[in-house]
């Protein structure tokens, strides 16, 4: 058994004007597909047996290899978890119903300042990674990650993901280049808030 490259429940062009068709094609079918080559050539080579991604992640600290090896495999079984979340929340033309909104206003005042605070954070991060928001204990929380870090690695106690945005170049500079604000505000309109109440009814 290996990790394999998921399908999308949508064309790459479905997006557009948002997410460009180039990007989300070099995003699934190169960046994707190449994290899951290596994690799949780490398990190969020391025998690990597949398991499911998230279970893998959160268990890195417990496999008994290298510590390059492990770091390799953090990286990149990260990137497999990271963006096998990223596509199932984008959907266009979704609006948050009342779960969210209860959600957000509890935990942020109104859904008008949750933007502002999500966008403020995602715009000051540095370097390469992502932004969160995470439950945990029915509280709403916005975190980041380095690199292809996830909130469930080596410590469930940290929160489950309820939305995520990548934060690397590669997912926005054909379109954006620089103006990675336009690229969070893009966001907005193509997160599938339909995904989002699902999971914090299910987390």
């Amino acid at each position: 058994m290996t990790y394999k490259l998921p399908d999308l429940l949508y064309k790459y062009s479905d997006l557009e004007p948002f997410f460009d068709t180039k990007t989300m094609e070099i995003h699934h079918q190169k960046h994707h597909q190449n994290y899951i080559n290596n994690t799949n050539l780490i398990l190969e080579k020391n025998n690990i047996q597949s398991i499911k991604i998230n279970t893998l992640i959160s268990n890195l600290d417990n496999l008994s290899i290298s510590k390059s090896q492990k770091i390799f495999l953090r990286n990149n079984a990260g990137g497999h978890a990271n963006h096998s979340f990223f596509w199932k929340i984008l959907k266009k033309n979704t609006q948050p119903n009342n779960i969210v909104l209860n959600f957000l206003k509890k935990d942020f005042d109104s859904l008008k300042n949750f933007k502002q605070v999500f966008e403020n954070i995602a715009l000051n991060f540095f370097g390469s990674g992502w932004i969160w928001v995470i439950k945990k204990k029915n509280l709403l929380k916005i975190i980041t990650t380095i690199n292809q870090d996830n909130p469930l690695m080596n410590n469930k106690s940290i929160g489950y993901p309820i939305i995520g945005l990548d934060l690397w170049e590669h997912s926005y500079y054909l379109k954006y280049q620089n103006q990675k604000n336009l690229y969070i505000k893009a966001f907005w309109n193509v997160i599938n808030w339909d995904k989002v109440a699902q999971l914090l009814l299910n987390k």
